[in-house]
């Protein structure tokens, strides 16, 4: 898979302050940074993409950039630099920062992985367009990847509704004509009730490529029930990759867990025993305030022969570039590269999800 440099840009003589603030917006998002600051440069990159080019340098020309709409001071600054054929400054900082590394180790694994198979778009709690998502993970190398907004009961993410999502799936539909032979699969991030089903209308998640069960309230529920009812979900059919499965928070989330979150308990032994079983995928979710499943119950998941999926779990498009925080602890906790479901390509992937 190629190197993370998403919204890469020409020459120093040749710049496109659209490419510039896209990219500046991708390494904030890369690195966690508040919503609000990463809104001012895709909001202002996306403002440029309405304005003929002429307009743009006359307003710069004349000191009015940020009469335009979505053009701030700070924004202007990178605008005006890149007309300029330079390095924005602020960009430059940016890109020094990242030159140390998300994780060390699981190169080599990180390096065959073919797509993510969790990623959130602005349809529920996403930043961004599932275009921009789409083109972020080409960019970055990836040969497809599954778009898992969430389910209708998780309305504090926006979780789509049947209907919602049938209307995604025409969405999608465009998007791949657009970016051929880049593939966005179809999928969801679907809620386990607390019974253990499943948050979305049946025969919808069996037309889906890709369903990753989760589950996001009761976290704390007693352990025999807890495993009771993901053994429910896991046994279900549509069900192909367990989400996130202790739900812990090891650090604040913006906006949310300002504690962080403590692991949800159940038998680990009968929950991968049953993933094995049924087929049924562990993810290893790369979000650093994740870091889920903890390393004790990969290495277990491992011994227990389970396939595992590491995935970003995305709600940005630099948080696609966090697979390396995965595959860093799956090769550390010996995760064997042909058991990693999106190493695989999309035939042989879609071919395990149908059988």
């Amino acid at each position: 898979m190629a190197t993370s440099r998403a919204g890469n840009h020409g020459t120093e003589h040749d710049r496109d302050p659209v490419t510039d603030l896209r990219r500046i917006a991708f390494l904030l998002e890369r690195s966690l940074a508040s919503s609000y600051r990463v809104k001012a440069f895709r909001g202002a990159a996306s403002s440029l993409l309405t304005q003929k080019p002429e307009e743009i340098r006359e307003a710069a020309a004349a000191g009015k950039l940020t009469s335009l709409k979505g053009v701030g001071e700070k924004t202007a600054a990178v605008i005006d630099q890149s007309l300029a054929g330079q390095v924005p400054d602020y960009l430059a900082n940016l890109e020094q920062e990242a030159e140390t590394p998300l994780a060390t180790g699981g190169e080599e694994l990180r390096a065959a992985l073919r797509g993510d198979c969790h990623t959130h778009s602005d349809w529920s709690d996403g930043g961004s367009p599932p275009a921009e998502m789409a083109w972020t993970a080409k960019e970055l190398g990836h040969d497809y990847m599954v778009l898992t907004d969430h389910s209708p009961r998780l309305k504090v993410a926006n979780g789509l509704t049947a209907e919602r999502l049938h209307r995604q799936l025409d969405i999608i539909e465009v998007i791949n004509q657009q970016l051929t032979p880049f593939r966005v699969l179809t999928g969801i991030e679907v809620d386990i009730l607390e019974d253990g089903s499943l948050d979305q209308d049946p025969e919808l998640l069996t037309r889906l490529d890709i369903v990753v069960a989760s589950v996001h309230s009761k976290l704390a529920m007693p352990a025999k029930a807890m495993t009771r009812r993901m053994l429910t979900a896991i046994e279900n059919p549509n069900t192909d990759i367990l989400g996130h499965c202790t739900g812990r928070m090891v650090k604040p989330r913006e906006g949310r867990n300002p504690q962080g979150r403590a692991e949800s308990e159940f038998d680990a032994a009968a929950v991968f025993a049953a993933c094995q079983e049924h087929s049924t995928a562990v993810e290893i979710n790369s979000r650093p305030e994740r870091l889920d499943p903890p390393r004790r119950l990969l290495r277990q998941a491992v011994q227990a022969g389970c396939v595992f999926a590491i995935d970003t779990d995305a709600h940005a498009p630099g948080q696609l570039d966090w697979q390396i925080i995965g595959t860093s602890r799956a090769a550390e906790c010996e995760v064997p590269t042909d058991r990693v479901i999106n190493t695989w390509t999309v035939d042989e992937l879609l071919t395990w999800t149908e059988s």
